[in-house]
Formats: structure tokens, C-alpha cells, sequence
């Protein structure tokens, strides 16, 4: 069964970058070894990862990262730690503002 992984890097800047693969140890690497230098992390090293989702689905897998891009600095970090329980109010705020 192939597996797929929805991602959060923090970057050395702070900013958080999201991404999606099928090989999570391969693509941090890219990552941290800066191979592209149009890729949004290379001048943002070094990154940590702090958040991964597996989906047994790739096409679940592409709608989760779509998604997450979209959220909030607020609402990403409320997935990084864990805080589930938050991320329906936070959707409200965004959309009450």
C-alpha cells in the first residue's frame, strides 16, 4: 500500500510551509539540503518538521494540503499542536472578520 503525507515545515524565519509527498524522509532532506533554489524553503533554512498527516489516499492527500494552505498562521499552528478541538472556531473567526 503507497502512503502519502501531508506536511508542516517551520521554517528558520518562522513562516510555515506546507506540502504534500510519498516519501517523507527523502523530501525533508530535499528540503534541508536546499536542491531548488525556486522552491519556497531554500532561502528559509533550515526547516524543522512539525506536523504530518498520512493518507492512504492521493487524492485525499492533494485536498488535505489544499486546504491547509488556505488556513490561518493561527489555525495551522492549532493543527501542529494537536488542538483539533479549536480549528471549527477558528474557521468563524476568519469568516466573521
Amino acid at each position: 500500500m503507497k502512503l502519502y503525507y501531508v506536511y508542516i515545515l517551520e521554517c528558520g524565519d518562522k513562516s510555515l510551509y506546507t506540502g504534500i509527498t510519498n516519501n517523507l524522509d527523502r523530501r525533508l532532506l530535499e528540503h534541508q539540503k536546499g536542491q531548488d533554489n525556486s522552491c519556497y524553503t531554500y532561502s528559509r533554512r533550515p526547516v524543522k518538521l512539525v506536523f504530518h498527516a498520512e493518507f492512504t489516499d492521493v487524492n485525499m492527500a492533494i485536498s488535505s494540503e489544499k486546504q491547509i494552505k488556505r488556513w490561518s498562521r493561527t489555525k495551522k499552528i492549532a493543527l501542529i499542536n494537536n488542538e483539533i478541538d479549536k480549528l471549527p472556531n477558528l474557521a468563524k473567526k476568519k469568516f466573521n472578520n
